[in-house]
């Protein structure tokens, strides 16, 4: 089996950005033990509360991270896509503090924490990368919450949907300005802290104003450079490994 077919592939692609890995690291990351499974759309892959011993690597499909308040109330904190090591903190952390469910059906990979940090510590050029990976995932953490905190709805969504054009095409999982949104209008809001409602009002705008075309999930950018302006974008929190410029 080539690298290219092998069941991690796709976590071997992402970390290879953020550092220089020669044949050997490839080779002991590709041998890490695993499981791989399909996870329903909506089931859980990580529960709040949960004592992890695995960690799970998204081979295709899309999940996201979200947590419950005492209202019953959801905040969507981000969305994950193939590639993504969707909990690769709880490799040091002793219990999980928030849910990561399916958004779409997803493959899986599982691998036991134990034998990630057995990589990380052993082959320092994949440790370094894991630890990358960890801060731009803080990073989009960061970017997020000021976007729900400082931002008014059409600069949230229209951050929003900027974000996924670029990570979408960044991991090579489809066009910048031309993509299928796998969130519904009410995902679409626990993303950006509004309502159903005001979420469909703020998409019918853009479409109105020539910024986007949308057909049920489909979503064109017909202006990207107006878009990304509307949402105050811009790449730099992604940490892209290219340096890729889009504004």
């Amino acid at each position: 089996m080539t690298s290219s077919n092998h069941a991690l592939a796709p976590m071997l692609r992402k970390l290879s950005k953020w550092a220089a890995f020669n044949q050997q690291d490839e080779q002991a990351l590709l041998a890490l033990p695993h499981e791989t499974r399909t996870i329903g759309k909506g089931n859980y892959i990580v529960r709040d509360g949960d004592r992890p011993t695995r960690s799970c690597v998204l081979l295709s499909g899309f999940a996201y991270r979200h947590k419950l308040v005492g209202n019953g109330g959801r905040q969507i904190l981000t969305v994950h896509m193939s590639g993504d090591v969707v909990d690769l903190q709880n490799s040091l952390l002793r219990i999980a503090d928030h849910d990561v469910q399916a958004l779409t059906e997803a493959e899986v990979a599982f691998i036991p924490t134990d034998a990630v940090k057995e990589l990380a510590f052993s082959r320092p050029a994949v440790g370094m990368a894991m630890w990358y990976d960890t801060l731009v995932d803080a990073s989009v953490h960061r970017e997020w919450t000021a976007n729900v905190g400082r931002r008014d709805s059409r600069t949230r969504m229209a951050h929003l949907l900027c974000e996924f054009g670029v990570r979408l095409h960044d991991a090579g999982l489809g066009s910048l300005c031309s993509y299928e949104m796998p969130m519904t209008q009410e995902q679409l809001a626990d993303c950006t802290g509004l309502t159903p409602v005001h979420v469909n009002r703020t998409l019918k705008s853009f479409d109105r104003e020539g910024l986007t075309q949308r057909t049920l999930r489909s979503v064109s950018i017909d202006d990207w450079e107006a878009l990304a302006k509307v949402g105050d974008f811009d790449t730099r929190y992604l940490h892209l490994a290219d340096k890729q410029e889009f504004v």
